[in-house]
């Protein structure tokens, strides 16, 4: 990971999120903050941009600690609308400018915010005020600074969580942050971010490089050529990746990765979702060891691991140890704490307490009687105290009384050649309980069933190996690495019902 020179671990500089484009503003006025495609918005246009933004939702009423939900695509107005929420001392709570229709009411309902920013549909509800997709600020209101607000939270996320109902994830830390904090986010230079920022990973990370004065650069999708591009045209330090992407940019022809010098880039995280081991030998042995790290956390902050390439070579497959603020133990289906090596529910517990880094609207927390914490993940913990992840607890299919992870089927698939992603998940079975079916996108490309079983025999037990295959040219994940599996399973129910 990249070296903090320029500021020693005593300076601090804590600042209201609202003022952090007026402090970078000062310093480097006419830099970029933000690059998006072609353009560009220095930082002393944030500020100004922001100010005006700002005016537009406190005319619409918008007040401190109120929800400013965000429906706006990848680009400038997503982030301008967050510092501009900051500035009214509310708190941003981002969504996919795509969501269905049916969802985004349902969080809207949950959340009861202020004001909807995006989406161009009428809404029938007017308790809430609406700017749509495609509104344009007033370039006549004033620029000028607002009275200092700071809101209560910083940020609200959505989850889809196991039952396919949204929940809000919402933030206990202020909207403030130490402008020389590093903690184990350390940029010296452009940041690329080519993740849908709607999703906590991709935010965190652009709004942590812009709070440090760093310049984003920020994709409308992701491609791979272009992240490729991108990094060198920008000199880019560091770069936001979900193990999809890596993928998509490891299939690229080995003509197109090497016209790229790539010597800028200092340190590529990687989050979200597994990373199949084969996947990470070829980014560590590319890049190199000290270039690669892993995080592993979620939106609730409970707690996170990291961990780097070099230390990865010496605990294949694990996502790091307990960090200092934080413990881990592995539960069984009883809340009873396994040995090393064990499978079970992995539960965090904070050394601060419960409750200190988040609560929920719309759910409940996952925690043991003692105050221990669960992600919904699955895992398990070697003698030396390192975690090792299997799948989701909601995600794993029992079949035959065996129980398979998905992500470890999915891993085999994707190590096919022209594979492009996989989905694996259960389908109800009179004598198994659940059969193995997996949804695979070859990206246009054709293959017999008979090639992939082959191909599985040599890397998976046979019960592991999918009864049904599906094949399909469109994605299953998102830009962040996410799939809705409940979705995938309902679908193919109901198309077995209908026939």
């Amino acid at each position: 990971m990249a070296t903090i020179l320029a500021r020693t671990m005593h300076d601090s500089r804590i600042l209201p999120l609202s003022k952090i484009p007026a402090y970078w503003g000062e310093r480097k006025p006419s830099e970029p903050a933000i690059v998006h495609g072609t353009e560009h918005i220095t930082w002393e246009s944030l500020e100004k941009k922001t100010n005006q933004l700002a005016r537009t939702y406190d005319a619409l009423g918008v007040i401190e600690n109120d929800f400013v939900v965000i429906g706006l695509p990848n680009g400038f107005n997503f982030l301008l609308a967050c510092f501009a929420t900051w500035k009214l001392g509310a708190t941003p709570l981002p969504v996919s400018s795509k969501l269905p229709k049916i969802e985004r009411n349902q969080i809207i309902t949950i959340v009861k915010p202020r004001l909807v920013h995006g989406f161009d549909d009428n809404f029938s509800d007017n308790s809430w005020k609406h700017l749509p997709l495609s509104f344009k600020v007033d370039g006549g209101l004033s620029d000028k600074p607002l009275p200092l607000k700071t809101a209560n939270s910083w940020k609200a996320m959505t989850s889809g969580g196991s039952t396919g109902r949204p929940k809000i994830i919402v933030s206990r830390d202020k909207a403030e942050h130490d402008i020389f904090s590093r903690d184990f986010l350390n940029f010296n230079g452009p940041v690329l971010i080519p993740g849908p920022l709607y999703h906590n990973g991709p935010f965190l990370w652009a709004m942590h490089a812009l709070f440090q004065g760093n310049k984003v650069i920020v994709t409308s999708y992701f491609d791979a050529t272009e992240t490729l591009a991108l990094i060198d045209e920008h000199g880019v330090d560091t770069v936001y990746l979900v193990p999809t992407m890596m993928h998509r940019i490891w299939n690229l022809e080995s003509k197109t990765k090497s016209s790229f010098s790539l010597k800028t880039l200092q340190t590529i995280w990687h989050l979200a979702s597994p990373c199949p081991p084969w996947l990470k030998h070829n980014f560590i042995n590319w890049f190199g060891e000290n270039v690669i790290w892993e995080l592993y956390g979620g939106t609730e902050g409970i707690g996170f691991t990291t961990i780097s390439g070099k230390e990865w070579l010496r605990h294949e497959g694990s996502v790091g140890k307990a960090g200092e603020d934080f413990k881990i133990k592995i539960l069984d289906e009883n809340e009873k704490e396994v040995e090393p090596l064990k499978v079970g529910e992995v539960f965090l517990k904070r050394h601060d307490g419960v409750g200190t880094t988040y609560y929920y609207i719309g759910a409940n927390p996952r925690r043991t009687n003692d105050g221990w914490e669960s992600y919904g993940d699955m895992g398990y913990l070697d003698s030396e105290g390192y975690l090792y992840l299997t799948d989701r607890k909601t995600d794993m299919i029992l079949s035959g009384g065996a129980n398979i992870y998905p992500a470890e089927v999915e891993a085999a698939i994707d190590t096919y050649p022209d594979v492009r992603s996989s989905v694996v998940i259960g389908l109800p079975d009179d004598d198994l309980g659940n059969t193995i079916h997996a949804i695979i996108d070859m990206n246009g490309k054709h293959i017999g069933k008979e090639d992939i079983i082959t191909h599985l025999e040599e890397r998976l037990v046979r019960y592991k190996i999918p009864r049904t295959f599906e094949f399909v040219e469109t994605p299953l994940r998102d830009e962040a690495g996410k799939v809705r599996r409940k979705t995938l399973r309902d679908d193919r129910i109901a198309q077995k019902k209908q026939k």
